[in-house]
């Protein structure tokens, strides 16, 4: 292309992120899109792979890992979002209809690549589906919480057992956390999505380092440090290396179309190496403060192990406040508070940018009203969180999918198909498939930002071969 007609395209999807909405100020469009990445997983996941892996050398690995896959492949994403200001199918399509390329790939799959941003959209409903479950989950222990319960469970295993497998109750919180999810949504992007992440995010933020700090005062403080920040290299085997580069991959949501939709809203002078920069070392602090709250409170506490797996959250925990805060039950009320406060707000800073991928495409798609959309989103989720919540009870005994019940299979063919195969796509369609000329004018914002000259070859490198490579190896040792 030459200037012109550039200058007349970037004016034409300027209109259109116009007219969509955008975000209002750099601070919204960092906050709403570390919300997006900020999830669960920074949260109990990331600990638990620590604890698993070597503590300090398996973060390095893991740093590592977010610096050569994390950060490429986010840019990548916002490249596609900002350069059409469209749903992430719709950009897809965009893109490959002016931008027009008489090569062997090309001429393989003309018209696959825009599956790929539906299967983005079938992937964050069946994500939101499941991940609302837990969510209510764990909006159920800061009900407790709040109430002062989760001091005095008793057997915290046969507890949560007993809720989970209930018929009621999981429904009725699944449902609370889409209707909150839905109540953000419904608001638009400015007065929904960047307001609420502006008070979400900083809240977060805060209870962290209140947590950590109050964590550091624990008896086991000094144990629980050393074990997080000395490395154990005997640890370090090719396994740890598959670990950190899954949980650098599926924390910070790449590849299934949320972080190329809120693209979408940024406007042209947002510095896309910056910005994806910036939210993946907030992603990336998250995780590792979540650390310095974990390992000191396991340590003080004789018979935890510091590698719990996925009960940490809802046994392990639990029984830690209770026998940690047994003497000073206004300090646990707190603490326990305080911990599952925090994870539904991570929770919901997550379900708001799952739930509005769909939303904006019905809106961008079928020219149908914000509420609307929502509401249709809302709707599925709702039926398909209620199969994944009774999976755990009444349809416990239901497996249709090769032996797999809605909560499982849906997990499964999201984390071990959609999204890395979404992601090797995504790396070949921005490295190979758009023009290199494309890629360095959404890099520079159109010549205005001066950056080193390897900036550009450097991102085609990692996006043409070192992510798709390590998001291959993430497929085939998930399927082994």
């Amino acid at each position: 292309m030459n200037s012109d007609s550039n200058n007349r395209n970037a004016g034409q999807t300027d209109a259109a992120g116009a007219h969509r909405g955008n975000f209002k100020s750099r601070l919204g469009i960092v906050l709403a899109t570390a919300g997006s990445a900020v999830g669960l997983g920074n949260i109990w996941r990331f600990p638990v792979e620590t604890g698993q892996h070597g503590g300090a050398a398996f973060i390095m690995l893991y740093l590592a890992c977010v610096i050569l896959l994390g950060v490429p492949m986010m840019v990548a994403e916002f490249i596609i979002g900002r350069r059409t200001h469209a749903d992430i199918a719709t950009a897809y399509e965009r893109l490959v209809r002016e931008n027009p390329r008489d090569t062997r790939l090309s001429r393989l799959a003309p018209s696959l690549w825009p599956v790929t941003g539906y299967a983005g959209m079938v992937c964050v409903t069946l994500i939101l589906s499941y991940y609302s479950v837990v969510a209510g989950w764990i909006l159920k222990y800061a009900v407790d919480g709040l109430m002062g319960r989760l001091t005095s469970l008793g057997d915290e295993s046969a507890y949560f057992a007993e809720f989970s497998s209930s018929t009621l109750p999981p429904l009725l919180y699944t449902l609370a956390f889409l209707l909150a999810t839905h109540m953000v949504i419904v608001r638009g992007v400015q007065n929904g999505i960047e307001r609420i992440s502006k008070l979400l995010m900083p809240l977060l933020l805060v209870l962290m380092f209140v947590m950590a700090f109050g964590s550091l005062t624990m008896p086991g403080a000094t144990d629980g440090l050393l074990f997080l920040l000395r490395p154990d290299f005997s640890k370090l085997t090719p396994e740890t290396a598959l670990s950190a580069l899954g949980q650098a991959f599926f924390s910070l949501s790449i590849a299934i179309g949320c972080l190329s939709t809120y693209a979408s809203y940024f406007k042209q002078d947002v510095p896309l190496v910056k910005t994806a920069a910036n939210v993946v070392g907030v992603d990336t602090m998250v995780a590792v403060v979540s650390g310095f709250i974990i390992f000191p409170a396991v340590f003080s506490v004789q018979g935890v192990q510091p590698d719990a797996g996925p009960g940490l959250v809802f046994i392990t925990l639990p029984d830690i406040f209770e026998r940690l805060f047994a003497h000073t039950p206004v300090v646990g009320y707190v603490f326990a508070l305080m911990f599952y406060l925090l994870l539904v707000l991570a929770a919901l800073t997550s379900t708001i940018s799952m739930h509005e991928e769909v939303t904006a495409f019905l809106c961008d798609r079928y020219h149908i009203p914000r509420r609307h959309a929502a509401s249709i989103m809302t709707a599925t989720s709702m039926v398909l969180g209620a199969l994944c919540a009774l999976s755990f009870g009444p349809l416990a005994g239901f497996k249709p999918f090769f032996g797999r019940g809605f909560f499982d299979a849906f997990n499964d063919v999201t984390a071990q198909w959609i999204m890395p195969l979404s992601g090797i796509v995504l790396s070949f369609f921005v490295g190979w498939r758009l023009p290199r000329a494309l890629v360095e004018e959404e890099l520079t914002n159109h010549g205005t930002l001066k950056m080193p000259r390897f900036i550009v070859p450097t991102f085609l490198f990692l996006v043409r071969y070192v992510t798709p490579t390590a998001i291959a190896a993430i497929f085939i040792g998930q399927l082994m």
